[in-house]
């Protein structure tokens, strides 16, 4: 399965932090954001990535990521010129590389809870498309759907005017199919492609299924200044106190398997001495006891 990771896009509502830089390349505390949904999809067994960036901070995500096999995986980098919808990235994306199913992850998604990677991959593992809920008390600003009384879904909603409901976070499963409906897609008012409309093509089908986040996972769009500080407090807050990180795509790898504790070692050199890479050391420590 493909891991598609969306890291483009203008970042305006950080403006002006985001004028010379990727939102996606920004700091969530000790780590820039694009490690989060990079980790967590490792964490869940992808093992090969198609990175949507724009032209414009291509170079630096290739600078920073490098091609993927420090980290066992194998990342390619796509450009998007212009915002033209989530389920565009699918147009980027060579087809053969799409036969065995994708995860599509919002690169400003940060999620965190016990057995998140687990949670994921069951949503991997089930048939067709596949969407995660989560509760939240104002549904307005996303993408929710509706439930009947026998827990199906009935309707998908781009947005609501208010009101408590399950909203759609950042991670949608789909199967080998997905462009035989991403290329009937039409363009929305604002010039997009929705991806509640992709999603919709496989709920006529009875197609989609979902899985509830439960109360001990924690889940942040890092696209406003007040997110990003909070994810950044809630990321140092954990891992000051119970001295573990996340988030780590090195750490990843060596639980894993998918380095030796030796390639970890040669890792940590890039890295000098930020308190990053003192975390990677208590880390290897850890794992060598």
């Amino acid at each position: 399965m493909r891991g598609i990771v969306l890291a483009g896009g203008l970042g305006s509502r950080l403006w002006p932090i985001t004028k010379v830089t990727s939102k996606q390349l920004l700091p969530v505390y000790d780590k820039p954001m694009i490690y989060y949904p990079i980790s967590l999809l490792m964490a869940a067994g992808i093992r090969e990535f198609s990175i949507i960036t724009t032209r414009k901070d291509s170079e630096d995500f290739k600078f920073l990521l490098g091609d993927g096999s420090k980290w066992g995986v194998s990342f390619e980098f796509l450009c998007q010129d212009a915002p033209k919808g989530l389920p565009d990235a699918f147009n980027l994306v060579d087809k053969s590389k799409l036969n065995d199913g994708s995860v599509l992850i919002l690169g400003d998604n940060l999620f965190y809870g016990s057995q998140i990677a687990q949670k994921v991959m069951q949503l991997l593992n089930r048939p067709d498309s596949a969407i995660f809920g989560y509760l939240v008390n104002d549904v307005s600003f996303f993408g929710s759907f509706e439930l009947d009384s026998d827990g199906a879904i009935t309707k998908l909603i781009e947005k609501v005017s208010s009101g408590r409901g399950f909203a759609i976070p950042g991670i949608y499963k789909f199967d080998s199919t997905v462009m035989s409906y991403v290329k009937d897609l039409i363009p929305s008012k604002r010039g997009e492609l929705e991806i509640t409309d992709l999603l919709k093509c496989y709920l006529l089908e009875n197609r989609l299924s979902y899985q509830i986040l439960d109360r001990g996972t924690a889940w942040l769009d890092t696209g406003t200044v007040e997110n990003l500080n909070q994810a950044a407090e809630l990321i140092r807050v954990i891992q000051t106190r119970q001295g573990m990180l996340i988030g780590s795509p090195d750490e990843v790898a060596l639980r894993s398997g998918l380095i030796s504790p030796a390639d970890f070692e040669k890792l940590l050199d890039g890295y000098g001495e930020s308190e990053y890479a003192k975390s990677l050391l208590n880390v290897l420590s850890g794992y060598e006891n």
